[in-house]
């Protein structure tokens, strides 16, 4: 898939990612911004920032996406494989977008 076909904030954060920068994938969340994985939630830049920190980087989960489809003209649901060095890697993943005002207001990351 082309990243063209994904909205800005949400190439923004997929770019990010493919390069673990944290401070690339908070950019593109609102500062308020909800993020829930696999049903826990983190709220705010802080909350996210430390997911990331204990979550993401230390495994290099980076996320793929292979198809895309709006749901709603705020909702953008994202899937693909997330490989890295976690137990199954890789697994496909299904990130939920809702964006707002050219941010991310919230992710959803469903296995």
């Amino acid at each position: 898939m082309n990243m063209v076909d994904l909205p800005k904030p949400i190439a923004a954060y997929v770019e990010a990612n493919a390069r673990l920068d944290i401070d690339g994938m908070l950019k593109p969340l609102l500062p308020d911004a909800v993020f829930i994985d696999n049903g826990k939630h983190f709220a705010g830049h802080a909350a996210i920032r430390r997911l990331f920190e204990e979550e993401v980087v230390p495994v290099k989960a980076i996320f793929t996406p292979d198809m895309v489809r709006e749901e709603s003209s705020n909702v953008v649901v994202v899937e693909g494989p997330a490989h890295g060095d976690f137990p199954g890697s890789p697994l496909r993943f299904t990130y939920s977008f809702k964006l707002a005002n050219g941010a991310i207001t919230m992710l959803e990351i469903t296995v």
